[in-house]
């Protein structure tokens, strides 16, 4: 009698998950850090005093930032590791670029460096998924 071998699977679809409280606090925290930091940028480049206008640069860049984190941790399940990584890879990237545009620095000089920053984690990053991947 003939049997059939089982064929190995090759892909695996991709669901979205819901991330845990624990994991959901860190886009949190960061996105507070990034918001005190922005604004102590603004702060230091006037003349040291805290303005109204720099609290809500501060809230303002630190909500967006917290908000697309969030947005990224409940989708990153269903990337693909090259697309996860590169959207690790432009959130921070967009975010350096924007807090070195703070101190007072060129367009193309900002973007220049966010997109270095950005090309450094999409490199991490994707390493981190690819040798992490069930």
């Amino acid at each position: 009698m003939a049997t059939h071998a089982s064929v190995p699977v090759t892909s695996r679809r991709r669901t979205a998950h819901r991330p845990s409280r624990a994991v959901l606090a860190i886009p949190v925290v960061l996105g507070v850090a990034y918001g005190i930091w922005a604004a102590a940028i603004q702060r230091n480049g006037g003349d040291g005093v805290l303005s109204g206008g720099q609290i809500v640069l501060g809230l303002v860049s630190g909500l967006a930032v917290m908000a697309l984190g969030v947005g990224l941790l409940m989708m990153q399940g269903a990337l693909p590791r090259e697309l996860r990584a590169a959207a690790y890879g432009t959130l921070f990237g967009c975010a350096m670029g924007f807090l070195y545009s703070l101190s007072d620095h060129s367009i193309l000089r900002s973007s220049g460096l966010g997109a270095i920053w950005g090309g450094a984690m999409f490199l991490v990053s994707f390493y981190v998924f690819y040798t992490h991947e069930n």
